[in-house]
């Protein structure tokens, strides 16, 4: 059994999920996701909506994986999960059962798991599963028949030479620590990347999408066709799949848009990500952006 911890937004998510199942598929064996993180999260778990292979967690699948009984409260119980921490920090990553997340760049030894594991990180890079895409990208689609609104969107982003533009807001302005960390793209950005798509194809048409859409409408400025699609209306995992339908995107420094982008199926598509992805960290980034993509 594989068990995933899932937190934060639906981009995270997806990455979340996306290494979990290339490693169930690896092992022939069942994906558990832990959804503990909602029971108290102004975020929602999503991962249910798309066609995922997934099941959450229950109390006795982390025994049934290996894993100490973490509500055990008794001497005993405690003496147990000191002697499983000293064991399993004595033993190579691919064998471990409680597997924390090196660092953010590629680990390729997660990939040599071969028993059941309890994965705790934000994975961010398509290099966990880069040999399964085609299975990824067959699941993350919507469960459910979209609305009328979501169709049309669909259809209008098929007919143009579509562009989405992703403006990341909320709690990258609003929350100081979440701002200090990650911050948000300038207008400058997405500026330069209009500027740069423009040049590359003929005709463009401009899809915005936005957790802070008004902010969008009086601050960006297109000289040619635009639209603004977010709409408290449509749930997060429609407004992905409409992005993911325009021909080429514009990402923000969020997991959610580098979505968009990655499930973009066109084999001519431009994208375009931010050069530095946290404003307040110098974590090395090198695995997160695909090599096809460009970065200003």
């Amino acid at each position: 059994m594989i068990i995933a911890k899932a937190t934060g937004g639906l981009g995270n998510q997806l990455f979340q999920y996306a290494l979990g199942r290339h490693l169930a598929l690896l092992n022939n064996d069942t994906l558990k996701m832990e959804a503990n993180y909602y029971i108290n999260s102004s975020f929602v778990y999503t991962l249910g909506r798309f066609n995922t292979h997934q099941e959450i967690t229950k109390e006795e699948d982390y025994l049934r994986a290996g894993l100490p009984n973490i509500g055990d409260a008794s001497f005993y119980g405690r003496i147990k999960r000191k002697i499983f921490r000293i064991s399993e920090g004595l033993k190579p990553i691919h064998k471990k059962k409680f597997i924390t997340e090196p660092d953010f760049t590629f680990c390729p030894e997660i990939l040599n798991v071969r028993s059941s594991c309890y994965l705790s990180g934000v994975w961010q890079s398509e290099k966990y599963f880069k040999n399964i895409e085609d299975t990824i990208r067959k699941e993350i689609t919507l469960r459910n028949e979209p609305s009328s609104e979501v169709k049309n969107w669909i259809a209008k982003t098929s007919e143009s030479n579509s562009v989405s533009i992703h403006i990341r807001r909320g709690d990258y302005v609003d929350n100081p620590r979440i701002n200090k960390f990650h911050g948000v793209c300038p207008i400058e950005y997405y500026t330069n990347a209009i500027d740069c798509i423009s040049q590359s194809i003929h005709n463009p048409t401009f899809y915005v999408f936005s957790n802070d859409i008004e902010w969008a409408k009086n601050n960006l400025r297109v000289s040619y066709p635009i639209f603004f699609v977010s709409d408290k209306i449509i749930p997060d995992h429609e407004e992905l799949i409409i992005m993911s339908n325009c021909k080429h995107n514009i990402i923000a420094n969020s997991t959610f848009s580098w979505w968009g982008a990655w499930l973009n199926v066109n084999q001519d598509k431009i994208v375009i990500a931010p050069q530095k992805w946290f404003t307040g960290s110098d974590t090395n980034t090198k695995d997160l952006i695909p090599e096809a993509w460009v970065r200003i």
